[in-house]
């Protein structure tokens, strides 16, 4: 009888409540999420307002769930973005090899020899503050380490028999990248997105954290607010921070249930 993969079971089921809370977040809330109220500043979580309420008493369940849309699509995108242009990179470096290879597998080495947040942070002078600036920034970090990972399972690969078999009947090289090679990468191409994700998410949070997203219901934004809240709402820093843990920590657990997937099969 097979094991249930159960990292992969409640990741599943932490990241869907996530993803239906940021859907629903975007469209309805249970209170407005600007609305300020001087008769319920810092007021600790009640059955009135779950998470409590901030020091202009907002309501900081409804700002969670506004905030984790603005969060899951950033770090949707980001990684979407990474995923696409890395895949690419790698699929056609891995199998052309030789001086390409060498040229992009030395500029993958220089932007990761640097720190993500730093790197970022020049893009983004260079680009502009906004949240299409952020993504395409971000994205671009997460290139290098997705070009790797396809770049090494299309080099393992391409010297398969199957592959050898589709050259040897005639099959053009764009087909047998990508119509042959990756579909059988995409179990490490999927538990690269799990980890991306992670990454996106903590990034995104620093950023909008350092207030260089224009996003005030993003979850780092929210953050950075409950800093200076600690003594007197610490329910807000506290919420909020365990928001981001735990959609990271399910996300997380869907990328070790993907490896132990792929492991058995």
């Amino acid at each position: 009888m097979k094991k249930k993969n159960w990292n992969l079971i409640i990741g599943l089921i932490i990241t869907g409540i996530f993803l239906a809370m940021a859907i629903i977040g975007r469209f309805w809330t249970p209170y407005s999420t600007t609305a300020m109220s001087a008769m319920e500043m810092n007021q600790a979580p009640s059955l009135a307002h779950w998470m409590g309420t901030d020091n202009f008493g907002r309501d900081i369940f409804s700002r969670v769930m506004n905030g984790s849309g603005s969060t899951f699509i950033i770090a949707v995108c980001t990684v979407t973005f990474g995923c696409i242009v890395g895949t690419i990179v790698g699929a056609l470096t891995g199998y052309y090899g030789g001086l390409f290879d060498n040229i992009i597998m030395r500029l993958n080495d220089i932007l990761l020899s640097f720190p993500s947040i730093l790197l970022a942070l020049i893009f983004i002078s260079f680009l502009g503050p906004g949240s299409y600036n952020i993504i395409v920034a971000l994205g671009i970090l997460f290139v290098p380490s997705f070009a790797r990972i396809v770049r090494s399972e299309v080099i393992r690969a391409k010297e398969l028999d199957f592959v050898k078999s589709a050259r040897i009947m005639g099959v053009g090289r764009m087909r047998i990248i990508f119509r042959h090679i990756l579909p059988n990468a995409r179990v490490s191409i999927l538990t690269s997105a799990a980890i991306g994700f992670n990454n996106a998410v903590l990034a995104e949070a620093s950023m909008s954290f350092l207030r260089i997203t224009p996003l005030e219901t993003s979850l780092g934004y929210m953050l950075s607010e409950a800093q200076g809240m600690l003594a007197t709402a610490p329910w807000y820093a506290l919420s909020t921070g365990l928001v981001i843990a735990l959609l990271v920590f399910g996300v997380g657990l869907i990328g070790e249930g993907l490896q132990q997937r792929n492991k058995e099969a």
